[in-house]
């Protein structure tokens, strides 16, 4: 059976996803260990922190980052936090300039719930974001490590804005964008750009 377009596209974004990741894990696997080391040294609490985010057609996953926050913080987008420079962890915020939070999601990836490109899975009570992707059909993709609006202004810009920067993508995704997309996200993890700290 011959595949159609997307679905030649589909395949190919989850084999480079599958091959990338089990690079990854295998060539961060000290960095990562030593990561894990000093959030367990540095603070109370799990080295991990999974919260349920929401995957491809809004179905709940659990997503795993390394814990940036301290235990009992609310669940919660971090600029709904009144202050949240005081629930960060000793190393929190290093590990959110540098992104290396971030690292566990390797295993969403590996598993089928993210995929490296997409649009960042949101926050099972960010309702707002979720009606407004599912609205214009952005709820279809599979979420990412990074996208397009990551690379245009992440933490910083306002939800319709990441809408219409998903949209963007969903209506122009292919193979070529995705690898400008985790250039781009490279270069301003790099510079430490669009942070919320």
């Amino acid at each position: 059976m011959l595949l159609t377009g997307r679905e030649t596209q589909s395949v190919v974004k989850r084999s480079f996803d599958l091959l990338v990741a089990c690079l990854a894990a295998l060539v961060l696997l000290v960095p990562v260990a030593v990561v894990a080391l000093l959030v367990k040294l540095t603070s109370r609490g799990p080295v991990l922190y999974w919260s349920d985010r929401i995957g491809r057609h809004n179905r709940i996953f659990r997503m795993p980052k390394f814990r940036s926050m301290r235990v009992g913080t609310p669940a919660v987008a971090t600029h709904l936090l009144t202050d949240p420079q005081s629930h960060l962890t000793p190393i929190g915020s290093f590990l959110r300039q540098s992104s290396l939070d971030e690292l566990p999601q390797l295993w969403s990836i590996l598993v089928g719930d993210m995929s490296f490109v997409g649009p960042r899975p949101a926050l099972y009570n960010q309702d707002d974001l979720i009606g407004q992707r599912t609205e214009y059909g952005v709820h279809q993709l599979v979420p990412g490590l990074t996208g397009w609006a990551q690379v245009n202004g992440r933490d910083e810009l306002p939800i319709a804005e990441k809408v219409r920067l998903d949209v963007e993508y969903l209506q122009r995704q292919s193979f070529r964008l995705d690898l400008r997309i985790l250039w781009l996200t490279l270069v301003k993890v790099l510079r430490s750009e669009g942070v919320a700290h």
